[in-house]
């Protein structure tokens, strides 16, 4: 198994991770699904940085919908009582980032995704990374 996980395969979450960071990262995944991100993907970090427990990539259909994601999940976190996040990239949202503390998600337009390709540069060294 790689550490690029499709968010159908995120069932064996690091038994590692505080419960806090296991907490928000659900609440990441769970309100990408409800704002319909497409290809969400979830990175354990562990032992790969010490930024964040998680890196979770996301892709909206458009800017509208980068932004929209972006602003509910930030909405979410504040509610969910994970504090406020900051958020890189909103006026263009071809690339926005919302930085939660342990867990930091990319959500991208499609094209800008493709060519920065994350998923790729963060499962460097895992086997059956392609």
């Amino acid at each position: 198994m790689t550490s690029v996980q499709p968010l159908s395969a995120k069932a064996g979450i690091a038994t590692s991770q505080t419960p806090a960071a296991t907490s928000l990262h659900d609440l990441v995944l769970q309100s990408l699904d409800e704002d319909q991100a497409q290809e969400v993907v979830s990175i354990p970090l562990e032992g790969k940085s010490s930024v964040a427990d998680y890196m979770v990539i996301a892709s909206g259909r458009s800017t509208r919908q980068v932004a929209a994601i972006a602003q509910k999940l930030a909405e979410r976190i504040k509610q969910g009582g994970f504090g406020h996040v900051r958020i890189e990239g909103l006026p263009a949202a071809d690339w926005v980032l919302i930085d939660a503390g342990d867990v930091v998600v990319h959500v991208f337009r499609p094209e800008v995704r493709t060519f920065y390709n994350l998923e790729r540069m963060w499962a460097f060294g895992d086997q059956g990374a392609a």
